[in-house]
């Protein structure tokens, strides 16, 4: 398939075809739906975790997160673990950058840096990762060592693109890799970030509005 295709095809895929007023977010920490998100630091699955907004070494250059969590829907971590198993069997693993989002962190994005491409709106769609489906991974060796991707993460420009042109082989062939592994699993490729993945049917997940600290304690709570 020509890349102007395969990109487009993607773009159908990521873009939620809604224009209606964007779901209300959950804000309860005790309802049904926040007890569905797993804590992906507690799965014995050999991830990394380079969580960077819970520094100031992201594009927003404050510190966004307050612990730095990693919380994904069930069925989004079920479905990461298994591409952890996948990637194993090739002496690679995944390195997680960011998962699950409350959308008052969304929207401080937002007001940041007003581009659909790169940051959801939250007033659309009230955003990606808000919902415990979308993940930011990156590719690391069996040492540990991250393999030469496009860009660094967070990079906002064209080099980020799927469809990217002056690309090196090597940051070509791992990318393919990482979005070949993601997809086996269920997990659709952003276009416009290489790092970037939702699962499958996001957009039936309600957004949410639990902080990471909220989470770790109520999580805590329950040991």
């Amino acid at each position: 398939m020509p890349k102007s295709s395969r990109t487009l095809a993607l773009f159908l895929l990521a873009v939620v075809p809604l224009w209606a007023a964007p779901p209300a977010a959950v804000t309860d920490p005790k309802s049904p739906v926040v007890r569905e998100l797993v804590d992906l630091r507690t799965k014995d699955a050999g991830f990394l975790f380079d969580i960077r907004y819970a520094t100031t070494h992201n594009f927003t250059g404050r510190q966004l997160y307050l612990v730095p969590g990693a919380w994904l829907h069930r069925d989004a971590a079920k479905a990461l673990i298994a591409v952890q198993h996948d990637l194993k069997e090739q002496g690679l693993g995944l390195k997680i950058y960011d998962a699950y989002r409350p959308l008052s962190v969304q929207q401080q994005m937002w007001d940041l840096i007003h581009d659909e491409r790169y940051v959801s709106d939250p007033a659309i769609n009230s955003g990606r990762h808000t919902r415990g489906t979308a993940v930011d991974v990156t590719l690391v060796d069996a040492e540990g060592k991250d393999l030469v991707m496009p860009t660094d993460f967070d990079d906002f420009t064209r080099k980020a693109h799927r469809d990217a042109r002056g690309i090196s082989p090597e940051a070509h062939h791992n990318s393919e890799i990482l979005e070949q592994a993601m997809a086996r699993h269920g997990f659709i490729p952003y276009p416009y970030e290489w790092w970037h993945f939702d699962l499958q049917n996001w957009e039936k997940h309600p957004p949410l509005d639990i902080s990471l600290s909220q989470l770790q304690n109520e999580a805590e709570k329950k040991k």
